[in-house]
């Protein structure tokens, strides 16, 4: 049988080790020059126009974030249901009620409609997920806070580099947050970066990461622990300078696949966004679970289903507000994720079609 072929792969390469056996040496090993260069680095990279603060998860920065942008006990946050778990658990560890609205069939993310229909009086903001690094609908998601006086906050975990009508997300929001994961589109070993609209945020960001401090023992607020280390940062600054080219490699991989395949929903790309493919997500209508075992064993290859359990049916959050979820739902049974990584080959990308199309075909 031909070589596996993994649903993403993690790129690290001789320039990652050299940075941090360089970090290693100094005998600077954590919240030092590093981390600073690469915050810069960062913001500037992806031309954000705005400062970015690098924390040790996306998780801890999407937490930070909230609790820098006043949110608190007793506030509501409207949040995707179909994401990874760290969105509403993010809003949960504030003291705040994550509410649960619907999402879009076109592009994943959250239904502006859906949205408006969730705001209550204790609205505090609306969080969208840049899903699979397509772009959320941040521009009516602006406007309809804009009207309820309430906050929007952005988790770009997947989209470094997406962008919509020109604008890069990260740059929407009171706040926003890339995660640093190995299997995200680039990585620092773990970590993450958070971009801030203004700079009360930012110092507000920077205590809560560093234990309420800004001044050695001078705490101002209570804090965590939630510093990136400089090896992390070392590595995610040469990352920074291969990250480009990785994306035009996912992208030409998902443009083959949008023309090759057949049987299946391949995925859309709303007029003016700017789809960087951590995830190359079809629908499979029919026995989801069974085309990707199917694929497994008879083509060896892998696959990921995000995210099989919306957040509103996992087990702290089955009380949470939400209203009826149908397009959650149903994407929950049908998205199946397919390899669009940086390091397939051109026979991987004929394998993958032949597979999926000889399975469609087949009705899997």
């Amino acid at each position: 049988m031909s070589d596996f072929i993994p649903p993403a792969k993690p790129i690290i390469g001789d320039e990652e080790r050299e940075a941090v056996d360089r970090v290693l040496r100094s005998g600077m090993l954590a919240q030092g020059p590093e981390v600073k260069a690469f915050e810069q680095e960062f913001a500037d990279h992806f031309k954000l126009g705005r400062a970015c603060v690098a924390v040790n998860s996306g998780t801890s920065g999407q937490h930070l974030g909230l609790l820098a942008s006043g949110v608190k006990a007793g506030d509501e946050v409207i949040v995707p249901s179909f994401t990874f778990a760290a969105t509403a658990n993010s809003v949960a560890l504030t003291g705040a009620a994550p509410v649960f609205a619907d999402i879009d069939a076109d592009d994943f993310g959250l239904s502006p409609e859906s949205v408006e229909a969730a705001i209550t009086e204790r609205t505090v903001g609306i969080m969208p997920v840049h899903l699979y690094g397509h772009p959320a609908k941040v521009d009516r998601l602006l406007e309809i806070a804009a009207r309820h006086d309430l906050q929007v906050f952005e988790d770009a975990a997947q989209a470094h580099g997406a962008s919509l009508n020109g604008q890069p997300v990260g740059a929407f929001g009171s706040f926003a947050m890339f995660s640093l994961y190995p299997t995200k589109n680039m990585t620092s070993g773990e970590g993450g970066m958070v971009s801030v609209a203004n700079a009360e945020v930012e110092r507000l960001v920077r205590l809560y990461r560093n234990q309420g401090m800004e001044k050695q023992y001078h705490n101002e607020v209570v804090g965590l622990n939630n510093r990136m280390t400089d090896i992390h940062a070392a590595i995610g600054r040469v990352q920074l300078t291969k990250v480009d080219a990785w994306t035009k490699r996912r992208q030409e991989n998902a443009a083959f696949l949008d023309a090759n395949l057949t049987g299946v929903t391949t995925p859309p790309v709303r007029e003016g966004a700017v789809h960087v493919y951590h995830q190359y997500t079809v629908r499979v209508p029919e026995d989801r679970d069974g085309f990707a075992q199917a694929l497994r064993d008879e083509y060896n290859i892998g696959s990921g289903m995000f995210y099989p359990v919306p957040n509103h049916r996992l087990k702290p959050f089955v009380s949470a507000s939400h209203p009826e979820l149908p397009e959650t739902e149903r994407a929950a049974r049908e998205c199946l994720s397919l390899p669009v990584h940086p390091s397939l080959s051109q026979d991987d990308l004929e394998r993958i079609v032949t597979a999926v199309n000889a399975l469609a075909e087949a009705g899997a």
